[in-house]
C-alpha cells in the first residue's frame, strides 16, 4: 500500500489519465539493438558505419573506386548530385533485396517489448527501412491491447499506402475502403536534400510526426544520432517541437551511445535546461519500467512529486508470459475507453 509521497504499481496500472502522446523516433541503432546478434538468420543490422559490409555493397563499390568505409548517405548523396542513376539503380537493388530478407526471431525481442508498452495515442516514427518494426507490431496485435501509431519517415519495405483513400497498409495488401492494393512506400534514401512533400505517401508520414511532436509530453530519441545528413529531418521536428523554452515541463530521452557532448550538439533544440535523460540501454529507459504508463508515470513523478516503484517488462518472458503480463493493463484502458 501506498501512502501520499508513493505511486504503487497496481494504482499507476490503474492510472490512464495522461492523453498526450508519447513519440518514439527509431534509428538504425535501435534495430541493432533488437537483433544484436544478427535477424532470424544470422543476417546484421546494419549502421551507416558499417552499410556496405553489412548488406555486402564492398565489392561492387570498390570497383567503382568508390572507398567503401565512408558513410552510405554521404556517398549516396554525392552519387545522386553527379546524376550516376545506373549506379543508384543498382545500390537500390542491392539494399532493397538485403532489407526484404530480414526476420525478426521468434522470441520476443526489443520492438516486441516496445509495441506493447505504449498505446494507441503514442508514435514510434523510425528512419528505418527494415521490416523488424512491423513484423514486430503485426505479431502482437489482435491481444486486445491498443497499439501505437506507427509512422515510416524513410519508406519501409512492408509498409503500402492508398493514395486514392490516404491510408497505410501493408505492402501488396488490399485496401479495405477501395478494394485496391496498397503500393510500397518508397525509400527515400538520404541525399543532402530531401523533399517529404514530393511523396503523398511520405508527407502523410511526416504529418503524422509533426502532430506527434507538436503535442507529446515525452519524446524518446532510440538509435539515432541525428546526423548533418539529416539536416532538413531534424528541422522538420525542430519545427514541430518548438522553442526548448516553451517546453519547460516536457521531457525529452534518449536511448543511444552518444556521450552528452555529443547529445548536446545534435539535440540542443529538443531540449529544455535539465529536463532530460539518457540511457544506454532500453531497458534502463522510461518506457521499459513504466510499460504502457509512460505519461502517467510521468505525471506522478514531476507533476505529483511522488516516488515511484519501477513495473518492468519481463524480459525472459516467452510470447504467452509477455501477453499475459500485459494484459492486466487492458481493464483500465477500457474502461477509460467506454467513459469517452
Amino acid at each position: 500500500m501506498s501512502n501520499e509521497w508513493e505511486r504503487s504499481v497496481d494504482e499507476e496500472v490503474a492510472d490512464v489519465r495522461m492523453g498526450r502522446p508519447h513519440v518514439v523516433v527509431l534509428g538504425a541503432g535501435a534495430s541493432r539493438a533488437t537483433c544484436p546478434n544478427g535477424d532470424k538468420n544470422g543476417r546484421p543490422l546494419p549502421l551507416m558505419a558499417d552499410f556496405a559490409e553489412c548488406v555486402g555493397l564492398t565489392p561492387l563499390l570498390q570497383s567503382w573506386g568508390i572507398d567503401p568505409t565512408l558513410n552510405f548517405e554521404d556517398m549516396y548523396g554525392t552519387l545522386h548530385e553527379a546524376g550516376e542513376q545506373h549506379k543508384l539503380d543498382k545500390l537500390n537493388q542491392l539494399v532493397e533485396e538485403y532489407f526484404g530478407s530480414l526476420e525478426l526471431p521468434d522470441h520476443p525481442t526489443i520492438y516486441d517489448h516496445l509495441v506493447l508498452s505504449l498505446r494507441k495515442h503514442d508514435i514510434i516514427a523510425t528512419f528505418n527501412w527494415d521490416p523488424l518494426l512491423l513484423q514486430a507490431y503485426l505479431r502482437n496485435g489482435g491481444r486486445r491491447l491498443g497499439l501505437p501509431r506507427l509512422a515510416f519517415l524513410h519508406g519501409n519495405m512492408r509498409a503500402g499506402y492508398c493514395s486514392e483513400d490516404g491510408v497505410l497498409g501493408l505492402a501488396g495488401g488490399i485496401c479495405r475502403h477501395c478494394g485496391k492494393p496498397y503500393l510500397r512506400t518508397p525509400l527515400l534514401y538520404p541525399v543532402r536534400h530531401k523533399n517529404y512533400a514530393d511523396d503523398i505517401s511520405i508527407s502523410s508520414q511526416w504529418d503524422l510526426l509533426r502532430h506527434g511532436f507538436e503535442y507529446a509530453f515525452m519524446i524518446t530519441i532510440f538509435g539515432y544520432s541525428g546526423p548533418k545528413t539529416d539536416a532538413e529531418a531534424i528541422s522538420a521536428m525542430s519545427q514541430a517541437w518548438g522553442r526548448p523554452e516553451t517546453r519547460v515541463m516536457e521531457q525529452t530521452a534518449f536511448i543511444t551511445r552518444q556521450t552528452e557532448r555529443e547529445i548536446d550538439e545534435a539535440w540542443e533544440n529538443f531540449i529544455h535546461s535539465h529536463h532530460y535523460e539518457v540511457h544506454s540501454n532500453f531497458y534502463d529507459s522510461w518506457i521499459a519500467n513504466h510499460p504502457r504508463r509512460t505519461g502517467e508515470a510521468y505525471l506522478s513523478q514531476y507533476i505529483d512529486a511522488k516516488y515511484l516503484d519501477n513495473n518492468p517488462i519481463p524480459r525472459s518472458a516467452d510470447f504467452e508470459g509477455l501477453w499475459a503480463w500485459f494484459d492486466r493493463f487492458r481493464p483500465a484502458e477500457e474502461a477509460a475507453a467506454s467513459s469517452t
